[in-house]
């Protein structure tokens, strides 16, 4: 009798440990997945995807830790994303700046190539302009008028991008602030480095 009764705790404390490693199995199963699809991890999501109950994820200790761990890692890989697309955002910013500011050198610079231009030509106008037959003389204020009407599209223009590069500087302030204010919200919720086991069911009050 004695030895029937041993065999059978023996038997279920069996059964136990199977069922316990086969949930356990489920669990690691679902919280794969999870990282697999960068889902959001947490009790109650691996609850009711690997279909067992909260109590076994609380009381059982292996249980407990694997979905601590998952959190903690998801975690991380979420703060590091909103780091990532910060730093994205700096980038696009400072490159538009620095563009406008190239094309605002090479404005500057056409503007003093035509002023030199026009400059030479005003002076050998006053020069030849007595000796000059009538349609040379046209022809030359005709160009000088062309001249100028360029000089005034470039000085517009260079109106223009020193506006916009203006605008880019401040929209790169601007960028720089928020950066600034993300990367402080991201260091606040930086997980721990030791990740805190979740408490029991019977521990909870």
């Amino acid at each position: 009798m004695s030895g029937s009764t041993s065999t059978q705790t023996a038997g279920a404390i069996q059964a136990r440990r199977q069922h316990t490693e086969k949930l356990l199995t489920r669990v690691r199963s679902t919280l794969a997945a999870m990282r697999k699809e960068r889902a959001q991890v947490t009790v109650r999501a691996v609850e009711r995807r690997a279909g067992v109950s909260r109590a076994f994820l609380y009381q059982n200790a292996i249980a407990r830790q694997l979905v601590a761990e998952a959190v903690a890692q998801a975690e991380g890989h979420q703060a590091r994303g909103r780091q990532e697309a910060a730093e994205a955002v700096e980038s696009s910013w400072r490159e538009r700046a620095l563009n406008a500011e190239d094309a605002l050198r090479q404005a500057v610079a056409e503007i003093q190539v035509q002023r030199r231009h026009i400059g030479e030509l005003m002076g050998r106008i006053r020069d030849l302009e007595l000796d000059l037959p009538a349609d040379a003389v046209q022809r030359l204020t005709t160009e000088n008028t062309t001249l100028k009407q360029q000089l005034r599209t470039l000085t517009a223009d260079h109106h223009t991008l020193t506006n916009r590069l203006a605008a880019a500087r401040d929209n790169n302030r601007s960028q720089d602030r928020k950066i600034a204010e993300l990367q402080a919200l991201l260091l606040e919720q930086q997980p721990s480095a030791t990740v805190r086991p979740l408490r029991p069911l019977r521990d909870r009050k």
